[in-house]
């Protein structure tokens, strides 16, 4: 069997003539639910707001439109015009109109792909494979075993994420509505009838009139208790229905039962990552456990309930197995109507007990009441082992078939979910640590000025004070807040892992990571709460190092094998599974050094740890920390996991869900369900796919290697001479984009920045890369590449050099994903939209000095990218993303130059506070919103 005889499930598939995605047109059906969407949002503008802004709303968009078709200086003008004329009123709806916009072409463009991928699964005489299947398919034919594939997958860690960030823009009631809305348009796809036709159709406006009457902004600061509760949303729309789904599919692939093996699972940072959040502590910890529980058991229980209405077998009819009869006999189920049902009886002493630890652990009280009480489970496992007793009961009497529809689901879900829902991570920055030990040996007289110590020193002392018995700590001693809460946390880390299991709490991350004290600290730290017990060689909760800036990437190798090399460092190592996880930063390091340089520097970082974890026998777990845009580590996770260097992927991956991206990718349960997908297949192929030791394939690759070495120097320099040494640079990014605005919107419960300055240094990397995407710039993303390029090209022969980089795209995977993603976000940038934005600049010098730089780099860089690849059309490769981003542009171009307005009328009107209008504000604010949706995963 041929690769090419394959079926590729990420090729567009031949649609046959009898398909509801009729052949030709494929983009016909979205088409068409955008304009439905569209003119029942016009009728709905119409209704509420009247004909004239109707008007107004269509007129801006034609202009636009003429603005981007032609360039033409005249629709600029027009364009200008009609703005200003705006009153403020007017200009709210007109951003509402096409920010609502923005989010229903959204809803329309999830439902076409699942239309597409179901249209693959119908093409042909064969039925186009999934993912994972395509995935198997390629291995064995590599010549995988399947028996290595199943110890893989039992051995296995894949985890994504969820993580809240200041560029989450979506409030829960928009959310809910939207979902309601996608349903609805699922439902045309069906065969209706002209009546249930028109019906929908109405239940449809009536959901898009909810959304123009809801308020799409916060007006409040978003807690953390609210980030909590919109990650859980997620929960129950797409990962407690899909992921067991999921497995089962898998193993049926497989034609293999994986023995309760849990290779993907789910976690969390919100209500646990510290990290420059005042706002995240014990007590933020403990109500993320709780309000995991309750969703948990609200699933739970419904699902027993609902197999307590299914499972009616009656003992007279079918005999159950002396197990069941044992369970049913402890039911607090008395009724004389089910003495001959065993499965009812002993499914309403599973709610009772579920009930129980629900209210145990701190859960909501259950809306359906237990018929009895019994008592709470021990633990999740004791919960599975009852529901096995169902499972082997009905497989024994002729019952299989009723396992498959809800039992088998549920065992699954409590195998993988347990009762916790998700393991929650903490995080914080090493300088706190730092500052609660100084002040802990200080107050016990140990050390008087920790924090002045050299390395050497630190390290000497810590592991001193490892082995020391006795605690620093003491009750009798006056801490500082900050110290307390420290100290709070872990002690609640070690109380909830008690509380729901031992997975509910695992890892703690240390951001800044820059030596191996940074890391010692935190063994410190859980010794003296009780979670490293050095005697037993016991350590509760994996330390984990984040290596962020350029500098710590290149070290990490270095401080890795230092840290191996301690012996009760290597002893916790075994206690662990012979495993250690290590962070890498994508967002920190892109700001630091840039886009193509920061690419290389992981790439690097990650090929020195697997030499390291190599020589010293240890398996590496990376921990991808990704965001959504391009520029902080974003792009197709699929093809991210592939371009991963050899060894890097070895069955253990974890890897964030940043902010917006969670919606984009998980609001939809089919669409989340392929994604899940999606990152088992990568796993299986960056993992187990043979990695060829011919030596001319190492030697291209080395040479490879050292092109990408001399093209990052190019790139580094040039981008920190633009961002970091041009004068008055900082300047013009607070003038050129919304960075001030974002900072006052009520996005997450992070401040935007570390410091209250102005330094680019202290900005957090989120909020950076989301204004230049506001402003369409999108620099992070593509900064750098084109002075690298044809700075490296002209030092040498010419054609020879571009003949070797044409050869690393189509021969490199992670070359040809950092021009893909490169190329997705050169699409989306618009260098006459950003050319507004510089307006905003007052400095006329400034602003013509700066932009004339940018807007000469983008042109190098597209010219540089169209020789590597040979296209001269953006994402030539891709075209269903590029005409998803083409159709996109009538609705997110309107809503740029709005913005443009508003925040000129902002500003001016901000130098006399007594003039500030609050309309104004929030016009910016639902403009914000509307762009970031419009983009994506670019927003």
């Amino acid at each position: 069997m041929n690769q090419a005889a394959i079926p590729d499930p990420h090729a567009d598939p031949q649609v046959p003539a009898n398909n509801p995605v009729q052949a030709g047109d494929k983009d016909a059906p979205l088409k068409e639910d955008i304009r439905l969407l569209g003119r029942l949002l016009g009728d709905v503008l119409r209704n509420q707001e009247g004909e004239a802004v109707f008007d107004v709303v269509e007129n801006i968009r034609q202009t636009a439109v003429r603005f981007r078709r032609e360039d033409d200086p005249q629709a600029a003008a027009e364009l200008s015009t009609l703005l200003k004329k705006l009153t403020r009123e007017e200009s709210n709806s007109v951003v509402r109109a096409f920010s609502y916009f923005s989010h229903l072409a959204n809803i329309a463009e999830d439902q076409h792909h699942v239309r597409r991928r179901r249209a693959h699964q119908l093409a042909g005489s064969k039925p186009q494979p999934s993912s994972v299947a395509y995935a198997l398919a390629r291995l064995q034919e590599a010549g995988v075993e399947r028996g290595q594939i199943e110890e893989f997958l039992r051995e296995a860690l894949i985890s994504p994420v969820l993580t809240a960030h200041p560029t989450e823009v979506q409030r829960k009631s928009i959310l809910d509505a939207e979902h309601d809305i996608a349903r609805l348009l699922a439902e045309r796809d069906l065969p209706l009838t002209p009546k249930e036709r028109a019906h929908n159709q109405m239940l449809l406006q009536a959901r898009v009139a909810t959304l123009w009457q809801t308020r799409m902004l916060r007006y409040e600061k978003l807690t953390v208790a609210d980030e909590i509760e919109n990650a859980l949303s997620y929960y129950r729309t797409t990962f407690l229905r899909e992921l067991p789904a999921l497995y089962d599919d898998i193993e049926d692939e497989l034609q293999a039962s994986l023995d309760g093996a849990v290779y993907l699972q789910m976690g969390s940072w919100i209500g646990g990552d510290r990290d420059g959040n005042p706002n995240v502590n014990a007590g933020t910890m403990q109500r993320a456990l709780v309000r995991h529980a309750t969703t948990i058991f609200d699933f739970y229980l419904d699902e027993v309930h609902a197999l307590g209405a299914e499972l009616s077998t009656s003992t007279l009819l079918v005999p159950a197995s002396a197990a069941l009869d044992a369970l049913a006999a402890a039911s607090p189920d008395t009724s004389p109507h089910r003495s001959d049902e065993p499965y009812r009886r002993a499914l309403i002493g599973i709610y009772a007990r579920l009930a129980s630890t629900a209210r145990a652990l701190g859960a909501t009280n259950p809306l359906r009441k237990e018929v009895g009480h019994a008592d709470a489970y021990a633990s999740a496992a004791e919960f599975q082992a009852e529901l096995q007793v169902l499972v082997d009961s009905l497989n024994a009497h002729h019952g299989a078939i009723l396992v498959k529809p809800r039992l088998s689901g549920l065992l699954r879900a409590a195998s993988l979910f347990g009762f916790h829902l998700a393991s929650l991570d903490m995080r914080q920055s090493s300088d706190v640590h730092e500052r609660v030990l100084a002040e802990l040996f200080a107050a016990a007289s140990v050390e008087a000025d920790y924090a002045k110590l050299d390395e050497a020193a630190k390290v000497k002392l810590l592991l001193a004070e490892i082995a020391q018995p006795r605690l620093l700590y003491t009750p009798y001693a006056a801490y500082s807040d900050e110290t307390n809460s420290e100290l709070q946390i872990l002690r609640a880390a070690r109380e909830i892992r008690q509380r729901y299991g031992a997975r509910a709490i695992r890892n703690y991350i240390i951001s800044h990571t820059e030596t191996v004290s940074d890391l010692l600290e935190v063994l410190l730290l859980q010794k003296e709460t009780g979670l490293l017990r050095p005697r037993e060689q016991a350590c509760e909760v994996m330390v984990i190092p984040l290596f962020e800036t350029i500098p710590d990437l290149q070290r990490a190798g270095e401080i890795m094998a230092e840290w191996m090399a301690i012996p009760v460092v290597k002893a916790l190592i075994e206690q662990q599974g012979r495993l250690q996880e290590v962070m890498l930063g994508y967002s920190d390091s892109n700001k630091d050094g840039g886009f193509l340089t920061s690419n290389w520097e992981l790439y690097q970082a990650e090929l020195k740890l697997v030499e390291v974890f190599a020589g010293a026998g240890v398996k590496l777990r990376l921990f991808h920390g990704r965001g959504g845009t391009v520029g902080r580590g974003g792009g197709p996770s699929y093809d991210a996991i592939l371009a991963q260097p050899p060894g890097t992927v070895n069955g253990q991956i974890r890897l964030t869900e940043q902010g917006e991206i969670i919606s984009s990718k998980f609001s939809n349960p089919e669409i989340g369900r392929r994604n899940l997908e999606l990152l088992v297949a990568a796993t299986l192929e960056a993992g187990l796919m043979p990695h060829g030791e011919d030596p001319a394939q190492v030697a291209r690759l080395a040479g490879y290697e050292q092109v990408m070495t001399e093209l990052s120097e190019r790139a580094y320099k040039a981008y920190r001479n633009l961002v970091y040494e041009t004068p008055g640079f900082t300047d013009y990014f607070f003038a050129a984009t919304p960075i001030a605005e974002i900072a006052e919107l009520n996005l997450g419960s992070r401040p935007a920045s570390r410091k209250s300055t102005r330094r680019i240094e202290d900005l957090r990397a989120i909020p950076w890369g989301f204004s230049w995407g506001q402003c369409r710039l999108l620099l992070p993303g593509w900064y750098g590449f084109g002075a690298a390029v044809s700075g490296w090209l002209g030092e040498g022969d010419r054609d020879e050099r571009l003949a070797l980089l044409q050869e690393m795209s189509r021969q490199w995977p992670f070359f040809a994903t950092l021009l893909s993603n490169m190329d997705m976000v050169l699409a989306k940038t618009d260098l006459p939209i950003a050319r507004r934005y510089a307006e905003l600049v007052p400095d006329a010098e400034l602003r013509e000095r700066i932009f004339k730089r940018i807007a000469a780099e983008y042109a190098e860089t597209l010219r540089c990218l169209e020789q590597v690849t040979g296209h001269a059309e953006r994402l030539a490769a891709n075209p269903l993303l590029a005409r998803s981003i083409q159709n996109r542009f009538a609705y997110l171009d309107p809503l740029n130059h709005l913005q443009v307005e508003l925040i000129q009328r902002h500003r001016a009107l901000s130098q006399d506070p007594a003039q500030i209008d609050v309309r104004v504000h929030r016009g910016i604010h639902l403009s914000i919103n509307g762009v970031a949706a419009g983009l994506r995963n670019t927003g």
